[in-house]
């Protein structure tokens, strides 16, 4: 293949963008993700902090791990490469559930069913190693302001919020929700990069993909939660928190505190939205969410001391609803080379999103093998 008929655009540096990335890159095609945070991993994202006395604090406040369906073996094809890379590694805790009525654990694993693997040492490793393979460069900090269909160059052209121009490509894999879900207007009050009125009928189900909204709230701690027996469990009977996970005990992680992450029920976080609006809440929502979050925690009546870090985090639209291509496992669009993949195309989790970007990938690459 020719540079010029192998530039291809990824809109999105989550797991789905970087696997096809990765895909097509390995396919001899020049790719360029652009990501409008200041690093890689969308939903698997790392966040960092900094304690009161400076100590520097890392949490996984996104996906916590994911599993894989055992009759998947390309995609445990692909997890068993990042593990011999030291990218991933088997999370082996036992998880269970907490009534928040019987103020006790229900149920605890026996053994799991599924094998949970995290990043290492972040769940953003792999999309960050992903972004720096051979043939894909990555350019951060840069939103997208607009995507043109250009009819004569038989090509797409690319346009930062800014106005910058970013330079035409062949084909444009979009993985950002953001990019085309009207959801976006209503935070930014600007129009998605993509029309997809202009793309075809079918991509017009994809305008209003139902999302679930989370608040999550990440403490530190001088000393274990020894009161707790296990590393993850579920929440019964709460209005306001639904899992829980001792980030600080996955393979890899800094053990000189404990840190956990606690997510909010999707009821919880559409009440403080419908209270709050979906622009980005003000520090005075998240100290209010993140006293609410942590009340509750320790309303469990387990022995829950007073952490030194404590902050809320919301996801607005991160989690997907419903899944709306099972088959497809991506949307495509031939006549213009362009696909649109992630979680909400296959199942609403990491190996849907890994799915759904090997699928976009493939489309790409036979599409323009044959230019």
């Amino acid at each position: 293949m020719s540079s010029v008929n192998s530039k291809v655009a990824v809109i999105g540096s989550g797991i789905s963008g970087t696997v096809c990335a990765s895909f097509l890159a390995k396919n001899g095609i020049s790719v360029t993700i652009f990501e409008s945070a200041r690093g890689a991993g969308g939903r698997m994202s790392q966040r960092r902090e900094i304690a009161e006395d400076g100590r520097e604090l890392f949490f996984d406040h996104g996906a916590p791990y994911f599993s894989l369906n055992a009759s998947n073996s390309e995609v445990q094809s692909l997890v068993n490469d990042w593990e011999s890379r030291g990218l991933v590694a088997e999370w082996k805790e036992k998880f269970g559930s907490f009534d928040c009525l019987a103020k006790k654990f229900l149920k605890i694993e026996e053994e799991a069913v599924n094998k949970k693997y995290a990043g290492v040492p972040g769940m953003n490793s792999i999309c960050k190693a992903l972004c720096h393979e051979p043939g894909v460069e990555s350019r951060y900090g840069l939103g997208i302001g607009r995507l043109e269909w250009l009819d004569n160059d038989d090509s797409w052209s690319l346009m930062s919020l800014d106005g910058q121009e970013l330079g035409y490509f062949k084909g444009v894999v979009a993985s950002d929700k953001n990019t085309f879900s009207s959801r976006s207007t209503n935070v930014t009050g600007r129009l998605p990069p993509i029309d997809l009125n202009v793309v075809s009928n079918a991509a017009l189900k994809l305008k209003e993909i139902p999302v679930i909204s989370c608040f999550v709230l990440m403490l530190a701690f001088e000393q274990p939660l020894s009161s707790i027996p296990i590393k993850g469990f579920s929440f019964k009977n709460s209005e306001v928190l639904s899992w829980a996970y001792c980030d600080s005990s996955k393979p890899g992680r800094s053990t000189t505190s404990e840190r956990w992450v606690l997510y909010s029920t999707a009821e919880y976080a559409a009440r403080i939205i419908a209270q709050t609006g979906l622009q980005k809440p003000s520090s005075a929502v998240l100290t209010k969410v993140a006293e609410e979050l942590f009340l509750e925690f320790q309303s469990t009546g387990l022995d829950i001391s007073q952490p030194f870090f404590k902050k809320a985090h919301r996801w607005g639209s991160a989690f997907p609803a419903s899944s709306i291509m099972r088959e497809e496992k991506c949307f495509w669009d031939g006549k213009k080379r362009l696909a649109i993949c992630g979680d909400f195309c296959v199942s609403p989790n990491v190996e849907g999103a890994i799915c759904s970007g090997i699928a976009a990938a493939s489309k790409l690459t036979e599409m323009l093998s044959s230019l």
